[in-house]
């Protein structure tokens, strides 16, 4: 019996073609409507370190109101979530955790690394030091990386943005000098 074929009794019935996947084959305009969709509702998740944390907190409020880019809803659980910030000093000790959480949410899936404790240990880092990882991007595949000890919520903002726009490939709003 070959492999393309399904034994029934005593007889080999040939399989059903099954659908062939190749990165040549895109639909480009679905494609592009899917991004836009995704880009415009970026599911953030609940999960912050440090004092990082609290500036994410505040994007998420009225002042600031992250809603206006369709990444307010900030889900409790990783497997919900599409868009993982990690805000605040990673520890060794923390380190497998944030692991397992990015493991956990379905793909495609984003990290942002807001802090500069996130993206390079930050004032932690000095020789010696031995508790602290030197950055997100040791252990996960960053793709927006917004700095400041704090960063402001405009920052926040600011990588959403970016992120946004690495997604769909398109800016929400053009340079008038580049139009």
């Amino acid at each position: 019996m070959d492999q393309g074929s399904i034994q029934v009794g005593t007889q080999n019935i040939p399989s059903p073609v099954e659908p062939v996947s190749s990165p040549l084959v895109h639909f480009a305009i679905a494609d592009k409507l899917i991004n836009i969709g995704r880009s415009n509702s970026l599911w953030p998740l609940t999960f912050g370190l440090a004092c990082c944390a609290i500036e994410m907190m505040a994007t998420g409020c009225a002042r600031f109101d992250m809603s206006r880019f369709g990444a307010e809803v900030f889900r409790p659980s990783a497997r919900q979530a599409d868009l993982m910030i990690v805000a605040g000093t990673i520890s060794k000790k923390m380190q497998p955790g944030i692991k397992t959480l990015y493991d956990q949410m379905s793909e495609p899936k984003w990290v942002m690394a807001l802090g500069n404790c996130a993206i390079s240990g930050g004032p932690f880092a000095f020789e010696g030091q031995y508790g602290i990882v030197l950055g997100a991007d040791q252990f996960l595949p960053v793709d927006i990386y917004v700095p400041g000890c704090p960063p402001r919520p405009e920052a926040l903002l600011q990588g959403i943005i970016e992120l946004e726009h690495k997604v769909s490939g398109w800016k929400r709003w053009k340079n008038p000098e580049t139009v």
